[in-house]
């Protein structure tokens, strides 16, 4: 808990007040406590915040006191704190939980008749989710919560008796426990610093920080995957209300309507109720004389993963607030500074539409942002409270609209064969589309359809849902509109623009327009491979494909344990298998056969025994042992980079500056430079005197040489997208960047898939489809620099140096590039341009990664390009494969 810089007299005198204003009454408002009495100080007070907790034992005594709130646990953080959910409305209400979740979840599924619906929707509540304290340096919003929650158990006005009533508050607090204590511990370390107001040095979630945000179809985290349970499986709120803090500058807070593009697979039904409740929110405020409330500005309802953004798929509202000063330290706003605009495309002046009442500045505090929020949820549950019928019947209408859409076909339905390169990550989408509430079935028995014969065991999606639209986005190529502004700038999406999990994954999906007869059997639980067969005699040992990427926890496992692995270089062929290039060999020794067949069993992986030494090059794989740069300026792409390699049992230990800078990097087969912000924050990392002295400074030259000297003694590189360059100037690699300088007007890739073909024979390519969706977010694109042969205007014709030591991985498409998203630009600039490198530096390696192949965790269809890196950088004499001619005019 932070210093408390209230005097022990004030808070004396407080809690008397507090215990004669709640003493008595009856009811749920006797002797509930307010959070003052419980805290030690007014939520929203300068100088002050409250841990996880402090918070967590003020809910659970409101609980335990007030018959109007119910607390329970949905599920663990990553660093293992419970995850609490309250629940508040009438005490009546909550007596019959069970009955309004039926009535929603039947509504929101929609495979009910109108006249049912109609029904329902006089006899239910509206069910409304609010949420805070995702971002955990958002600091307010999860502040606020406390003043919300007392407020709806015991105020006695006639709208918290109505809101009460006629609403079901689903009030997530806190949705980043771990966050919010590493957060709230940074504060009470810094205050009274000159860093007051400064951010951790580190992520506010183990993994993924502010990423936290982007998960929310993946569902790679545990808390999004408990939340999302809740939202889309269990309880189906028609409104969802997501509190953030990043205002405009000079505004006070942030309320939909939001600005265009809206995504297409919305219903239009989703995109008019958003504007009705933020109208509404905007007419409280207006109505309250609180200033500085702007929207239509540079939020927009096209992307899909985030909190507030997923729920638009299923039907329901989701209502983002963006409000003003994160931190509990005071500011001063001089009037005579304010700007001309707030935002992008308001005025100051009290002419725009979207800011008809602008704030002039002054002073601002943290209870500001704690008033803000609260007055905004209770904007969202009135209007709630005043229409919970027609919210209601909506939700149900645009299910049914969905499924009437689904059933006329174009498309009818999806078909997953269970034929697949890597068959375990069709299951992955099998689970992931479950966990996002969508319904899927298998088929029991083989069936045609679209001009296929598919097996049973094929996984069955139906476009005939409620949740139609989330299919539909998920599982389509995006087509974002080209937007540009009056200066001919591309405007850039908010987020991305293409995200389409089956390119991602590497996992066919057919689509199927047409309706056709199968019996299928529903999915009603995770799915998983088929535990994997090992056949054939295994005298010398045993063969499996390196296509699955669950082969990686394979060979770790093995490798752990001591066992001998090799990949071979050429193809294998052996009991009517081809395993192609790279194929794993493991060489047999007591208790190697159970080893394998355990594993065989646990991964679904297939393995055939070898009566001899397979013919052609075997290359020995040693246990990789990765160092992995994690800077004091937080990177996301660190953390999910550190989530990918624990979850496939890969060795890693973290390395600060004074690492690499001092450390024995030698013991590392590899290391990696995940993606930064820029080159310049991982060489000079926090400016002096913005942070205490521990934390100040990146790299640096000498962290620099280190790495360089690391690698010319044997060591490799590997570096994904704006590390590259890092990488690439640091270490003087004969290679340049193509897009570099590039204006956008000219070029211009924000977050989409892009065509990539990739070098199967190439060991870093072993496994690997031929062609493959990279995620490239105003990402790279590399060429080896070779001798200039051409002089005044002719080309010289002399004697060739010795080429470059470049070896081409992966190049991007020379045509058709553009999978899904948006790109300008593209085959004029990086058609058929390097995507992934090798550079030979000294006696080590630099694996150059123009794209990243691990974003967010979701292109799992790369992920195997990682991990052949770190597993080739143990190998002493893996081939050189794909090398670059010196010659400028011939075609590499």
């Amino acid at each position: 808990m932070a210093r408390c810089r209230y005097t022990e007299q004030w808070i004396r005198i407080s809690l008397f007040v507090v215990a004669l204003l709640f003493v008595g009454g009856g009811g749920a408002v006797g002797q509930v406590p307010a959070p003052e009495s419980v805290l030690g100080f007014e939520p929203g007070a300068d100088y002050e915040m409250a841990d996880y907790d402090q918070l967590t034992r003020y809910y659970q005594q409101l609980s335990a006191a007030s018959d109007r709130v119910t607390m329970k646990s949905i599920g663990t953080t990553v660093e293992g704190r419970s995850m609490k959910l309250l629940f508040i409305s009438s005490a009546d209400n909550l007596d019959n939980l069970d009955r309004w979740r039926e009535i929603s979840a039947t509504l929101s599924r929609a495979r009910i008749s109108e006249e049912k619906a109609q029904q329902l929707s006089q006899q239910g509540k509206a069910v409304v989710w609010v949420d805070a304290g995702l971002h955990s340096t958002e600091r307010a919003p999860g502040q606020a919560m406390p003043k919300l929650a007392h407020r709806l158990a015991t105020e006695e006005s006639a709208e918290a008796q109505k809101i009460r009533e006629n609403t079901i508050l689903l009030l997530m607090p806190v949705m980043n426990p771990d966050g919010l204590d590493i957060v709230e511990n940074w504060y009470d370390r810094v205050l009274d610093t000159p860093y007051e107001t400064s951010d951790p040095p580190w992520l506010y979630h183990e993994y993924v920080g502010h990423d936290n945000n982007r998960d929310w179809f993946m569902n790679n985290m545990p808390e999004t995957r408990a939340v999302t349970n809740v939202i889309f499986n269990e309880w189906y709120p028609q409104i969802v209300v997501n509190h953030h803090q990043t205002a405009p500058e000079w505004a006070r807070i942030f309320i939909p309507p939001f600005t265009g593009p809206v995504n297409p697979d919305i219903h239009p039904g989703v995109v008019s109720g958003v504007n009705q409740v933020g109208t509404a929110m905007g007419q409280r405020f207006a109505m309250k004389n609180m200033p500085g409330v702007v929207s239509n500005d540079s939020y927009t309802m096209f992307w899909n993963g985030g909190m507030r953004t997923a729920p638009y798929f299923h039907n329901q509202i989701g209502i983002l607030t963006e409000v003003a000063h994160e931190t509990p330290t005071p500011r001063h706003y001089e009037p005579d500074s304010l700007p001309s605009h707030v935002g992008e495309r308001n005025p100051t002046d009290g002419t725009a539409l979207f800011y008809t009442d602008p704030w002039k500045g002054g002073e601002s505090h943290f209870m500001d942002a704690v008033h803000y929020t609260n007055t905004a949820s209770m904007g969202v549950l009135d209007v709630a409270a005043d229409r919970p019928q027609q919210f209601l019947y909506n939700i149900y209408k645009m299910g049914r609209d969905a499924i009437e859409a689904g059933e006329s076909g174009d498309p009818y339905a999806y078909v997953i064969p269970p034929e697949q390169w890597n068959p375990g990550e069709a299951h992955t989408l099998v689970n992931i589309l479950r966990q996002g509430g969508i319904e899927v079935d298998r088929a029991t028995e083989s069936f045609d359809a679209g001009g296929t014969t598919y097996p049973e065991g094929s996984f069955v999606v139906s476009a005939a849902q409620a949740f139609r639209p989330f299919v539909m986005d998920l599982l389509e190529p995006q087509n974002y509109p080209t937007r540009r502004s009056a200066s001919g700038e591309p405007e850039t999406p908010y987020d991305l623009a293409g995200w389409t999990l089956p390119m991602q994954m590497g996992v066919t999906v057919d689509r199927v327009n047409e309706s056709f007869e199968v019996q299928v059997q529903a999915v009603t639980d995770s799915v998983a491979p088929a535990p994997g067969t090992v056949r054939g005699t295994a005298d010398f040992g045993y063969a499996l494909s390196h296509r699955p990427n669950a082969s990686v926890k394979a060979v770790n496992a093995l490798l752990a344990d001591g066992e001998t692995v090799y990949w071979a270089q050429e193809g294998l062929s052996a009991g009517g298998t081809d395993f192609g290039n790279g194929a794993i060999v493991v060489e047999g020794a007591p208790g190697t056969g159970d080893h394998v067949e355990a594993l065989a069993d646990e991964h679904g992986l297939d393995v055939q025994g070898l009566a001899g030494r397979p013919d052609g090059p075997l290359h020995q794989l040693q246990p990789p042992r990765i160092g992995i740069y994690k800077s004091w300026v937080p990177s996301m792409d660190e953390g999910w980079t550190r989530w990918i390699l624990e979850n496939y049992d890969v060795p890693v230990d973290t390395l600060h500056d004074a690492d690499v800078r001092t450390g024995d990097l030698s013991k590392y087969t590899a290391i990696i430079l995940p993606h930064h912000y820029s080159s310049d924050l991982l060489l000079n990392g926090h400016d002096e005197e913005t942070m205490p002295a521990e934390y100040v400074g990146g790299l640096g030259l000498p962290g620099a040489i280190a790495l360089e000297q690391y690698v010319m003694s044997g060591g490799t590189v590997v570096a994904f997208d704006e590390a590259s360059t890092f990488a690439i100037e640091q270490f003087g690699l004969p290679v340049e960047d193509v897009t570099e300088g590039l204006p956008s007007s000219e070029f211009f890739i924000p977050g989409s898939l892009i065509r990539t073909h990739v070098n199967t024979e190439h060991p870093l390519g072993y496994g690997m489809q031929d062609t493959v969706a990279a995620a490239f977010s105003r990402s790279r694109a590399f060429e080896a620099v070779r001798q200039d042969k051409m002089g005044e205007g002719g080309r010289e014709d002399t004697k060739l140096p010795e080429p470059p030591p470049v070896e081409v991985v992966a190049r991007y498409a020379e045509n058709d590039l553009l999978m899904s998203g948006w790109a300008m630009g593209e085959r004029k600039h990086i058609g058929g341009e390097a995507a992934l490198l090798r550079v030979q530096e000294g006696e080590g390696s630099v694996v150059l990664f123009g794209f990243r192949p691990q974003f967010r965790g979701q292109p799992r269809g790369t992920y195997k390009l990682l991990f052949n890196a770190l597993h080739a950088a143990t190998i002493e004499d893996l081939p050189r494969v794909g090398r670059v001619t010196a010659d400028p005019f011939a075609a590499d």
